[in-house]
């Protein structure tokens, strides 16, 4: 017997036209809102997060029905707007019900040159000392100034060496934003012009040096990737050529590594000397733009790129709209090439799964050549003062020179730059001023938190890419962190495993995962030895990126060289033999 379904009866006005869209309708209001702040700029797919900056600058936190209004402006599902504003740390979204935060919010860089200046000490007392219904105080990761640690962002503006009094004295005194550019003394386009500036792209366009005759003086002078992976710089422009048109080019001005600030030195400083070696490698490829991603944490020098690119426009050096300027937003994963074209397009900056490389399909899907500040910087010194001082400048059986950020327990923490293989002795003694007054080297991170730790008995080891690895370490962005015998290398471990934690973007499960049982697993005085080293091999094995293979490494430095620091501190290595660190036991598929 065939049983009938009878349908209920039509209810008046429950019955939806196929051309409305589900969901809560846009309000009206919001919707002119949005037009009306963005109406001189396109509803491009690519410019979501510039747009998202916009309304979050302009209201001080994202609302839903502006972001309702936005993907209707767009033409884009409400799911990929909230999706990638909700990714990002330095969007506030407000959700119906919740309360509307604060009008100003001071960060508290957490990183860990910061945590041993005392960041943790002065943001307990901005939380106590601030009113939470003006300020809310929020922790921070890194924001690339860890040489006057310890930093604080007082809305968009900077300060360092900061204390709760100069914190309440900026807020009393309204320096909230950005610095203008005219704060740095860095030469604009018609002295830099006057010492040869550019003169590397006149030649380039006249036939004098060609592409490959160019490529060969990189290679001649050894010049590899500055971001960190060290891969040789001709080379990654030869795999983007053999590729077919057309291509792009981006630069990563996202420099997140804890300990980091090489970059920010280098664009303050030499602004166009960065812009000429971009766009000769630009031209290397025969890119259709270039592409410029610039970490939020320094808006300041968002205002001097764009003035630099306004004068190269006028003065007919590059056509109107061939360099855009993308602004990040305050997520680590982003330093990572795949994340970041992800970012560009508009989207949560998560690692794609490899292959295809972005040298084969990056952004708008066509080939991609993504290089570092430092990287794209050198290209331009080199071809003007000749490669032979930079070969020749290298110690140890090293070449090349590297710029190191230095911080911690040193006199004079800075930016050097110093020849490639230095070592941590020489570099703290010949460049730091040595030892802070009272501190004897106990431990330093030669490349960032993601680089490993190493013991002051292993501070002759030459500074430089191939010379680590042995040690379990690498030097990665050449982040140099220095710590004393006053530190706590338990509290500094549980930083940094805290650091990759929150910065894990969440796609693998052994990141994810494995960064939250690790932190658990440092949390109390017994260390699960046989755990952490289980963890550390599948999130090695396993992670999609570097973010995970390398979250790590601090701990199997401190397992391996400090077991005597560690019971010091009052822990206990345990084996144990039942820790499970299967895919279905961290949460994923077995």
């Amino acid at each position: 017997m065939t049983s009938v379904i009878t349908p209920p009866p039509a209810v008046a006005g429950r019955r939806r036209s196929r051309s409305q869209l589900r969901g809560r309708p846009v309000e009206a209001e919001a919707l002119d809102e949005v037009r009306q702040l963005l109406a001189e700029s396109p509803p491009q797919r690519d410019l979501l997060l510039e747009y998202l900056h916009a309304l979050n600058d302009h209201v001080g936190y994202l609302t839903l029905r502006h972001l309702r209004a936005l993907a209707e402006w767009m033409r884009l599902p409400m799911a990929e707007v909230y999706e990638t504003a909700t990714f990002y740390a330095h969007f506030t979204v407000v959700r119906e019900g919740d309360a509307i935060p604060a009008a100003l919010t001071v960060r508290v860089c957490d990183s860990l040159s910061c945590q041993l200046a005392g960041a943790e000490t002065l943001r307990a007392g901005l939380a106590e000392g601030l009113d939470p219904a003006e300020v809310r105080v929020l922790r921070a990761p890194c924001m690339g100034r860890c040489d006057s640690a310890p930093v604080v962002e007082v809305g968009h503006y900077h300060l360092g060496q900061a204390s709760v009094a100069g914190v309440t004295a900026a807020i009393a005194e309204g320096h909230v934003h950005a610095a203008p550019a005219d704060s740095l003394d860095y030469p604009r386009l018609k002295a830099y012009r006057a010492i040869g500036g550019y003169g590397l792209l006149t030649a380039l366009d006249a036939g004098d040096i060609t592409i490959d005759g160019l490529a060969r003086m990189i290679e001649e002078a050894g010049l590899r990737g500055l971001g960190g992976a060290g891969f040789p710089t001709f080379r990654k422009w030869g795999f983007v050529r053999a590729e077919a048109g057309p291509r792009y080019c981006v630069i990563n001005a996202d420099e997140g590594e804890p300990g980091t600030f090489k970059d920010r030195h280098h664009l303050e400083r030499e602004p166009h000397t960065f812009l000429e070696g971009a766009l000769a490698s630009a031209h290397a490829i025969e890119a259709e733009a270039l592409y410029l991603y610039l970490r939020d944490e320094y808006p300041t020098l968002n205002h001097v790129l764009r003035e630099c690119i306004t004068e190269l426009e006028a003065a007919g050096i590059v056509a109107p709209g061939y360099i855009h300027l993308r602004r990040g937003a305050g997520a680590y994963i982003c330093g990572e090439e795949s994340a970041l074209i992800e970012s560009l397009e508009g989207k949560p900056g998560k690692p794609r799964q490899r292959p295809p490389f972005v040298a084969q399909c990056g952004l708008f899907g066509r080939p991609t050549l993504v290089n570092n500040v430092e990287t794209v910087y050198w290209i331009a010194r080199l071809y003007r003062e000749g490669i032979d001082h930079y070969v020749t400048a290298g110690r140890h059986g090293r070449r090349g020179l590297r710029s190191f950020s230095l911080s911690g327990r040193v006199k004079r923490p800075g930016m050097y730059l110093a020849p490639a293989g230095i070592t941590l002795n020489e570099l703290v003694e010949e460049y730091g001023g040595g030892m802070a007054e009272g501190h004897r080297l106990l431990a330093y991170l030669p490349g960032g938190a993601s680089g490993g730790i190493l013991p002051d008995s292993k501070a002759d080891i030459p500074l430089d890419f191939d010379t680590l690895q042995a040690h379990g370490c690498f030097i990665g962005s050449a982040a140099v962190m220095v710590l004393s015998d006053q530190d706590d290398l338990v509290a500094a471990g549980r930083n940094l495993m805290s650091f990759f934690m929150d910065e894990s973007c969440g796609q693998c499960t052994p990141c994810r995962v494995g960064t939250q049982q690790m932190l658990a697993a440092l949390s109390g005085n017994q260390w699960d030895e046989t755990l952490l080293q289980r963890l550390s091999q599948v999130m090695v094995d396993a992670s999609i990126c570097g973010l995970g293979q390398a979250a790590p490494n601090p701990v199997l430095g401190l397992l391996k060289d400090f077991r005597g620091e560690l019971a010091a501190r009052g822990v206990q290595l345990i084996a144990s033999s039942a820790s499970s660190t299967s895919p279905a036991a961290m949460g994923g598929d077995a």
